[in-house]
């Protein structure tokens, strides 16, 4: 406690010092500097009372300052071997179906084989139910999703992260100050927090908050939203965030194709992390959260309509993927980049990026286009939202990104297919899982997109150099990638 005391008055002190001089030397001709600098000179008390006031305001900046905001750590929730959900898995589920027609089997055929997904995503539970033992029906009764297998979906996905989480990071429960947990499509009551407070027996005072309906941006929202309640805090805290999906009642059965994509590419996933903005755990903090944005992009009609929840026809309720998705995302992306380049690019970047934008203002008629600003100048590692093949596609050509910058998402799109707000900590874990690649001061851009339309970035500074954790979700699998061919 002495020793930030007394570097306060030497801060203090020197700050007097120059603001002194500052005055006696560049505002020295003035009347109103002539009197100040006279009564700081030459009468005692002046002085001290301007030195007081200079330590309270001091003092009042260290003690009100937002504080920095760090992840302490994070897991990934790795389901059990007999969830994976094949190709040759999928297919028998959906031919079994007594509610699809051929058609609309044969087009989720098609959207599967072109998605990028491998055969070793996982599917949610209700897919892997027996169908009372009777393997010769070929009429799938009870293989239907149901609120019970919707509320076992997400309790393995959140406990397992949490239990993982925890016993990793030596933190107690009853430390936990707040819980924010995020699931999209998923909103019981009790609420999901709610369990989490009973099943870790939580203190009575800890805040919590339940997010639903903001799609696959969830995730990098939950952080934005923890990271603001910590700064704004006037004590330290801790943070539990869980990122989960529950897909179980969101599963189309009907013939509407916009909808029938989502049983294609999303699978299971959920992923958990502790943000803290206590300096004492600054040393063990893996990374510090430097700078967030969130833009909403609802006031247009296309962009609020690209993915949204609706009956079709028929009063099948499902998440309908419209052919302006793509589209919309990439508008979106270029008006959020426009307010992200200037807060992360070097100045370099953009002098040039303003340089173009002037000339192609000037000389409409030419064939001169505004540059696209070089993102990897700013960051190291990128974590950009796997929702499919042909969003990653479109990140890359509007960024103008190379087929390394994007090897994380394309790879985390074939190893786990779009688990949808937990995303973008699978491909912060791919990063990990190759020794040596993340070093210490390295910067990372997490990028997602979701419903309404929004979209959110992160942006993370290393505290150390990555290691890979055994609780790592691509530990047995990382020696079979980047695939070669995707």
């Amino acid at each position: 406690m002495v020793l930030p005391i007394i570097h306060t008055l030497q801060i203090s002190f020197l700050s007097l010092l120059f603001f002194t001089f500052l005055l006696h030397t560049t505002i020295s001709y003035t009347p109103l500097a002539k009197i100040l600098f006279f009564l700081l000179t030459t009468h005692l008390h002046f002085f001290q009372l301007f030195s007081l006031c200079t330590l309270i305001s001091f003092y009042y900046y260290y003690h009100t300052r937002p504080h920095r905001v760090f992840l302490l750590n994070y897991t990934c929730y790795k389901p059990p071997l007999h969830r994976k959900c094949s190709y040759k898995i999928s297919e028998s589920y959906v031919l079994k179906n007594v509610h699809l027609v051929e058609k609309s089997i044969d087009f989720m055929r098609n959207i599967y084989l072109k998605s990028g997904l491998g055969d070793e995503t996982y599917g949610p539970p209700f897919i892997f139910e027996d169908d009372d033992g009777d393997n010769n029906n070929n009429n799938n009764t009870n293989n239907v999703p149901t609120l019970k297998s919707a509320n076992q979906e997400a309790r393995e996905g959140v406990f397992s992260s949490i239990d993982e989480l925890l016993g990793k990071t030596l933190i107690d429960p009853q430390s936990i100050d707040v819980v924010i947990v995020t699931c999209g499509g998923f909103s019981p009551s009790p609420s999901l927090s709610s369990l989490i407070v009973n099943r870790y027996n939580l203190r009575s005072d800890v805040k919590t908050y339940n997010l639903s309906g903001m799609g696959c941006s969830s995730g990098v929202l939950s952080i934005d939203f923890a990271a603001r309640v910590l700064r704004g805090s006037q004590k330290v805290q801790n943070a539990l965030v869980v990122i989960t999906e529950s897909i179980t009642l969101n599963w189309y059965h009907g013939e509407n194709r916009s909808m029938l994509v989502t049983n294609c590419i999303f699978r299971v996933g959920c992923a958990a992390a502790i943000m803290s903005n206590n300096p004492k755990l600054f040393k063990r903090a893996k990374m510090e959260l430097v700078h967030s944005l969130r833009t909403h992009h609802g006031d247009d009609d296309s962009s609020y309509r690209a993915a949204i929840q609706e009956e079709d026809e028929k009063g099948n309720t499902g998440i309908s993927l419209t052919k302006d998705l793509v589209r919309v995302a990439g508008v979106n992306l270029r008006q959020h980049i426009k307010i992200l380049a200037p807060r992360v690019l070097p100045l370099t970047q953009i002098t040039n990026y303003i340089y173009s934008m002037i000339i192609s203002t000037i000389l409409p008629q030419s064939k001169f286009k505004p540059m696209v600003p070089d993102f990897t100048t700013a960051f190291e590692h990128m974590c950009i939202h796997t929702g499919g093949k042909a969003v990653i596609e479109q990140v890359s050509r509007v960024l103008k990104l190379s087929d390394e910058v994007t090897e994380a998402a394309k790879m985390t799109l074939n190893r786990f297919g779009n688990t949808s707000s937990s995303l973008v900590f699978y491909e912060l874990a791919y990063f990990e899982a190759q020794k040596g690649k993340v070093k210490k001061g390295d910067k990372m851009w997490m990028i997602a997109f979701g419903t309404g339309f929004k979209v959110g970035s992160l942006v993370w500074k290393w505290m150390q150099d990555s290691t890979q954790d055994c609780d790592n979700p691509w530990n047995d699998c990382i020696h079979n990638y980047p695939l070669k061919v995707w």
